[in-house]
């Protein structure tokens, strides 16, 4: 209630009201402007409360904004320098990064993936960042599809358009160099992601370069040259061409001859048949299983991101591992010794491991002795030739020794080892693609 003072005329009280708008002599009395009607009516404390709570509020919460807009400006303006380095050349390094990448090593690189004609990008940045998101801003920003692999610290991370490079592929590309050390971990990646890449290099490649050289008036003067540069490269396109596909015929081979190594595994553990909760087992018979399904599995996934000839030597040492643990599993259920660890049957390394060893001499070589299954060994006592693997060749399927060693060579090093092989294989055509420094 207001009150009376000396000298003024007395103001009758009004009744409050809870009217949705008020008149202009009502905001007069609610709204005092001059020194006089002020001093008639102080502020009230909880009103100005309520009003400076919302306020202060507002500030702090705006002030956190304007504190994080700078970071986030940074990393968006990052993303977009590492996107616009990327359009011009498919390797960028952070300068904080160099001490780990030189440049020479860079330039090596962006030789491999140009010369690959493929839309392979590799960024090598220090930790700090997330990498899923960072790959999906790299691929927004750029604009253009292709596989995307960034070093951050000392872990790599990769992902790629589905049109370009199935998932999978990029997933066991990554697992196969994890452990490698830059700069030959980003290489070896490049090298198998290029054998399976589809589609062709961006057309910014190299622009960046060719603003302060001459390359560009000259072309632009001489049209013959430039007859002749076109007419080069397409000769060179329709043999890169033809590379690419000799090559991916000759992977479709060798996994079709691992696919029938896989199958003869598992038919060897679907035929022992054992059960973790069967009668007799044990911890060490359990294990012995386990390691023969690890061996399956990791024969699998290296088979799936296999990209060249050299990518089967994983596939076959894991089924030889494999080998021995079901070797080792089938004994313990008998009640026997478990063996010792020997290499795989000669004349068909699926066969399993050997049980011993016979004279072998290849066609015009000198006579050798060869690890050799049970099987193979009693037709052999029987006078019956042994059940040797065959492969496909340009004259047909032969007896896997007799391939071409640029091709197989690696598949018989996986099964016998870098040492084991040379010697048993001395004298044949395949052994000219194996390392020649165990005696013969």
């Amino acid at each position: 209630m207001n009150q009376i003072r000396p000298g003024r005329p007395a103001v009758a009280p009004r009744p409050v009201t809870a009217a949705p708008a008020r008149t202009p002599a009502v905001r007069a009395v609610l709204r005092p402007r001059t020194p006089a009607v002020r001093a008639a009516f102080p502020p009230r404390t909880p009103v100005v409360a309520r009003l400076l709570a919302p306020l202060l509020t507002f500030l702090l919460a705006l002030g956190a904004v304007l504190a994080a807009a700078p970071a986030a400006v940074a990393v968006d303006a990052g993303v977009r320098s590492v996107a616009r380095a990327l359009r011009a050349d498919p390797v960028y390094v952070d300068p904080a990064m160099r001490a780990e990448f030189s440049k020479a090593g860079e330039r090596a690189l962006e030789r491999r993936i140009e010369d690959g004609d493929r839309a392979v990008f590799v960024a090598v940045l220090p930790r700090g960042s997330r990498a899923g998101r960072l790959l999906d801003e790299l691929r927004q920003s750029t604009g253009i599809a292709g596989v995307y692999a960034v070093r951050l610290g000392d872990t790599l991370y990769a992902r790629a358009d589905d049109t370009v490079l199935p998932a999978a592929t990029v997933r066991h590309a990554v697992a196969a160099v994890r452990t490698q050390a830059l700069p030959r971990q980003l290489d070896a990646f490049v090298r198998l992601t290029l054998r399976s890449a589809r589609g062709s290099a961006p057309a910014s490649w190299g622009l960046g370069a060719d603003e302060d050289g001459p390359l560009v008036p000259g072309l632009l003067v001489s049209g013959a040259f430039v007859l002749v540069l076109a007419g080069t490269w397409a000769v060179l396109r329709r043999r890169r061409d033809r590379r690419e596909r000799a090559r991916a015929d000759v992977l479709d081979t060798l996994r079709a001859v691992a696919e029938e190594d896989l199958a003869a595994f598992t038919e060897q553990l679907e035929a022992l048949d054992f059960h973790p909760a069967e009668p007799g087992a044990d911890d060490t018979r359990r294990a012995d299983h386990e390691r023969a399904l690890d061996a399956l599995d990791q024969a699998r996934s290296l088979l799936a991101a296999a990209l060249a000839p050299a990518d089967l030597r994983g596939v076959t040492r894991a089924l030889a591992e494999g080998g021995h643990s079901l070797a080792t599993l089938r004994a313990r259920r008998a009640g026997v010794p478990v063996p010792d660890r020997r290499p795989p049957c000669f004349f068909d390394p699926a066969h399993g491991p050997s049980a011993g060893e016979v004279t072998w001499a290849p066609p015009g070589a000198a006579p050798r002795s060869v690890p050799v299954c049970a099987a193979d060994a009693a037709l052999l006592t029987a006078g019956e030739p042994p059940a040797v693997r065959t492969v496909p060749t340009a004259l047909g399927r032969r007896p896997y020794w007799e391939a071409d060693p640029a091709r197989w060579a690696p598949w018989a090093t996986g099964w016998y080892g870098p040492d084991l092989a040379p010697a048993l294989l001395t004298g044949t055509p395949l052994a000219a693609g194996l390392p020649h420094h165990a005696a013969a």
